[in-house]
């Protein structure tokens, strides 16, 4: 799901963090395939999730935000030694590339669907559009970047005044929905749009991830940018803290006192991801930058399987998809299902009562992951001894 861009010499900490955001984020998507509940409850409701179902969704959070944040610093890394207009036109072209990936391969890996009834504009979607806006966006001085990126992850909130009330199914304009309002929209006789991913503030987060590029050049202090990457990541979860406590801006969805302890636990934790709030923003990419500093310094050997998955993520990603549907396929007929029920869910072959408890969901899950690492070890190292025009792209 990630975008990384080739340079000469890869940073291991960027990799390695890519890496461990890429095999989380398959669980995710196991769950959406194989849970039981994956298609008729939310794992996020306080008031029916339990405890490892919450955590199962709720760490896989990361994965979006981490994903477009390292993006950016990949695109300012492999521009270090272009100039500004031929990083532009590789971010646009790259961009545009994204954004029809996500319509003709990602929609059909993910319903298996050859005719499109469902048309999902997802991660890969966004990412490729605030990549268009970012090769706009790389003319501007460094500092007026930053400055464009941290409005629009702290000020898009004041945008939910706006939104819709489409609680009589009733979608707001198009033109809002892919701006900053989730939709779902028929497009044609039996046919449906998603604007799963809204733009704002994906370009933002993009945005901060380029300048964060800055501090990973050959010659910047590495004890320094340790420092600056704790130093923000802290204060992104005390700014998570003391906003959801107070309750008033940050998020669409206050917080509130539930039937427990662990339930109003997980009402405080439970931020809006479509688009991502602010506060959410605050909770993933804050620990995110804690871990990548830590990252730097770590010399064990579970890091060079995991940095696989970090410098091959868009091939690890498509893969991905299809090995998870093609055994959600195996395993309906496997169930006594039969072709006739095949398009009951939102997804061909994945039924709304089909699916497994969470731990087989686990097992599936590491099993899928580790199937994929043979070749997504050797497409790095082809990709590492290899020029080819259209590697860059994949």
């Amino acid at each position: 799901m990630s975008v990384s861009f080739s340079v000469k010499k890869r940073i291991d900490s960027i990799d390695i963090l890519r890496g461990i955001i890429m095999i989380i984020m398959a669980l995710d998507h196991v769950r959406d395939f194989f849970h039981i509940d994956a298609m008729t409850g939310d794992p996020t409701n306080p008031a029916t999730t339990t405890p490892i179902l919450f955590f199962t969704r709720f760490i896989t959070h990361y994965c979006a935000p981490v994903f477009v944040l390292l993006a950016g610093t990949s695109a300012f890394l492999y521009g270090r030694k272009r100039s500004k207009k031929d990083l532009s036109m590789f971010l646009l072209k790259r961009g545009v590339w994204l954004m029809v990936l996500e319509i003709v391969v990602v929609n059909f890996l993910f319903g298996f669907d050859p005719q499109y009834h469902f048309v999902g504009l997802q991660v890969i979607w966004v990412t490729g559009l605030s990549m268009v806006l970012l090769a706009a966006f790389i003319y501007l001085p460094l500092k007026a970047i930053f400055f464009i990126g941290l409005t629009l992850v702290i000020g898009h909130n004041l945008l939910d005044v706006f939104n819709s009330n489409n609680a009589m199914g009733e979608a707001p304009p198009l033109w809002w929905s892919l701006l900053h309002q989730q939709s779902f929209r028929p497009y044609g006789e039996g046919r449906f749009l998603g604007v799963l991913y809204p733009l704002i503030p994906w370009p933002g987060i993009m945005m901060l991830g380029y300048c964060m590029g800055a501090l990973f050049v050959p010659d910047y202090d590495a004890a320094k940018r340790r420092r600056i990457l704790v130093s923000v990541g802290l204060q992104a979860i005390i700014v998570f803290v003391v906003l959801r406590w107070i309750n008033v801006y940050g998020d669409l969805v206050p917080w509130s006192e539930q039937k427990n302890t662990t339930a109003t636990i997980f009402s405080f934790f439970n931020v809006t991801k479509y688009p991502p709030s602010l506060l959410y923003c605050c909770i993933t990419i804050g620990p995110a930058l804690l871990v990548l500093a830590a990252l730097e310094k770590v010399k064990a050997g579970w890091t060079n399987f995991v940095v696989i998955y970090g410098r091959v993520p868009m091939f690890y990603y498509l893969l991905h998809f299809f090995l998870i549907h093609l055994l959600c396929t195996i395993a309906f007929f496997a169930s006594g299902y039969n072709m006739s029920q095949a398009a009951d869910g939102m997804f061909l072959f994945r039924p709304n009562n089909f699916g497994y408890s969470l731990p087989v969901v686990y097992l599936i899950w590491v099993g899928v992951v580790v199937a994929l690492y043979p070749l997504c070890k050797r497409y790095s190292v082809y990709k590492a001894t290899h020029k080819y025009w259209w590697l860059p792209y994949l």
